[in-house]
């Protein structure tokens, strides 16, 4: 795990040929088959060196979330580890990430004329109506995306449903147990290499097409789908000229990379690298899941 452009992909690949494993993805936006380009998904040679899972499976129409996820995760993996003792499971979306290795809280169902009149109002007047309301409640929630509607509504259609925050249900959560053990390993660079690198990302998504991607998306961008970094952007400045939306997606691309670091400092369990030390990375693997480190009872997953 780690940051956006920090090179996940390229290590986790290095690991599963090393382990002759395979990959899970838990990155909630390479999901979606529509979407390759901006998400940055595995190209077409590393998919075909290591069998990689939850990549390019959804299609931008169907509803999906994290829950569903677990619920897929989980069965995938029980099946997988009858082949392999140790999987390996890489991305950038936490939620996702904790879905699978703790298991999410449970979420009472919301009043579907409250979500119908949010999402009403939403195509009505914009997202200024969604921001409003939440500002309304006076609470703050460090975790929600004021820029993302469907965050939003989701938020709303919570608080407005049962009186409380979804914050107020995290807080009651009791993790669930898994047959397995977690093993965190994150990556991390520099802030200017990982900017740096986010920059020459972006650059490069819009060389190979990023522009005519998101175009012949733009009648579905209200998707959720599309609520990504790149394709949001787009959406909302085609009146700008093509440098100015470029430069849009790098500097929300470094905010989230920002947010992505502030989330992970706060778990201790993971422990952390220079995607360059690769040998390193492979000795610890090695040493806690076949040392006396407490791993051996249970098959561990990264």
């Amino acid at each position: 795990m780690g940051p956006t452009c920090v090179g996940k992909t390229d290590i986790a690949i290095s690991l599963a040929k090393k382990f002759n494993t395979e990959i899970l993805s838990c990155d909630s936006r390479q999901f979606y088959k529509e979407i390759r380009i901006g998400t940055s998904m595995p190209n077409d040679k590393q998919l075909s060196d290591i069998t990689h899972h939850f990549i390019g499976h959804l299609s931008i129409h169907q509803n999906y979330n994290a829950k569903l996820f677990e619920i897929d995760f989980l069965k995938r993996i029980k099946k997988l580890f009858y082949l392999h003792d140790i999987l390996i499971m890489v991305g950038g979306s936490s939620l996702y990430e904790k879905a699978a290795t703790e298991g999410l809280s449970e979420i009472p169902k919301v009043d579907m004329k409250i979500r119908k009149n949010l999402i009403f109002n939403f195509k009505k007047k914009g997202i200024t109506f969604l921001q409003n309301e939440f500002k309304k409640f006076k609470i703050k929630e460090k975790s929600i995306d004021i820029n993302n509607p469907i965050r939003l509504i989701r938020f709303l259609e919570i608080i407005k449903s049962t009186g409380h925050p979804p914050s107020f249900f995290f807080k009651k959560k009791t993790y669930k147990n898994r047959n397995f053990s977690v093993l965190k390993i994150g990556l991390i660079k520099s802030r200017h290499d990982i900017y740096s690198d986010i920059n020459n990302r972006v650059e490069k998504m819009i060389e190979i097409g990023l522009l005519e991607e998101a175009k012949l998306l733009y009648k579905y961008k209200n998707l959720n789908s599309l609520q990504t970094i790149g394709y949001k952007e787009i959406y909302n400045s085609f009146h700008k000229k093509e440098n100015e939306i470029i430069e849009e997606i790098k500097k929300n691309t470094r905010k989230y990379a920002k947010r992505q670091i502030s989330w992970y400092r706060r778990d201790k369990s993971i422990t952390w690298f220079d995607p360059l030390d690769k040998n390193e990375i492979i000795s610890f693997i090695i040493n806690k899941t076949m040392g006396n480190t407490g791993f051996e009872p249970v098959t561990p997953c990264l």
